[in-house]
């Protein structure tokens, strides 16, 4: 009778989807709007920054004369509280990815971290390197403890032998980053949606405007019409104005964040590579 060798057994992964909802990214686009309308109709368009408010109010109201150079910014068109609304929008998932990605980062030096696992896995002590994880906190650390545990099931695996136990542990690494890296990433995609998108809108309600100044121009003629002209520029260039300066921060703070995340996933790929590098030596 052939003699049959033990194949792989199918343990079951100790890695659990993290269940955190997202309803973030459906309620801060439309509430951002929204807050945006308010601040440039009640704030800005406040009838007390006009020397000559339009009192039948409204939806838009046609207040004329402004006193400060935020109430100019009103004059602007109905572009300037979608603007603004991208701006409050942008503000919101900055600070909701800064907060996630310090939770992801954990405590201390990714390095460190590594460099103490690989000490305490050289000299076999698995359960200290368990409980370095624990104090690590971040996405290194959940992963590396995911890959710890099959680390030590497969060290009193008798069944299989030490290439089949090293992929054992290789997939269950593969599990944890597989979940860990989407929510490191996610809702970034508002931030690179908005970093094209202001600087478009911007410019729209710019055209919006310089469309409006001219037909004044061609309506009135004369004196008048040139100051008319000259105003309605520099209303119109406030689209232009936050538009750039939405664009601006968005594009920043989203290379900040890829920046500190690839830092984390070449953190979990160290440690991947250093548990099955460490069994494959220790348990032969």
């Amino acid at each position: 009778m052939a003699e049959t060798k033990p194949t792989a057994a199918k343990s079951a992964s100790s890695v659990q989807p993290n269940k955190s909802s997202n309803i973030i990214s459906w309620i801060a686009p439309f509430a951002g709007i929204v807050l945006g309308y308010i601040i440039w109709r009640f704030v800005l368009g406040a009838d007390n920054n006009f020397t000559n408010p339009d009192a039948t109010g409204g939806f838009w109201p046609n207040h004329k004369g402004p006193k400060t150079g935020l109430s100019k910014m009103y004059e602007g068109g109905i572009v300037v509280p979608i603007l603004i609304g991208n701006f409050i929008i942008v503000i919101t998932f900055v600070i909701e990815r800064l907060l996630t990605v310090m939770k992801a980062a954990g405590t201390g030096s990714n390095t460190e971290f590594v460099r103490t696992v690989q000490f305490h896995l050289a000299n076999k002590d698995v359960d200290k390197a368990l409980a370095a994880c624990d104090k690590q906190k971040g996405s290194v650390g959940n992963v590396m403890k995911a890959g710890l545990k099959k680390y030590k099931e497969m060290i009193t695996n008798t069944e299989l032998e030490t290439e089949q136990k090293v992929l054992n542990i290789q997939k269950e690494i593969e599990e944890a980053t597989a979940l860990e890296l989407p929510m490191l990433e996610k809702n970034l995609v508002f931030l690179s949606t908005i970093a094209s998108v202001a600087t478009l809108l911007g410019l729209f309600g710019t055209v919006l405007g310089m469309i409006k100044s001219f037909s004044a121009l061609g309506d009135e003629g004369g004196g008048d019409a040139a100051r008319e002209l000259s105003k309605g520029i520099s209303e119109a260039l406030f689209n232009t104005a936050l538009g750039i300066g939405t664009s601006a921060v968005a594009i920043i703070m989203y290379n900040v964040f890829t920046t500190r995340i690839d830092g984390i996933t070449y953190g979990i790929d160290e440690s991947g590579f250093t548990l099955t590098q460490s069994f494959a030596a220790n348990y032969k």
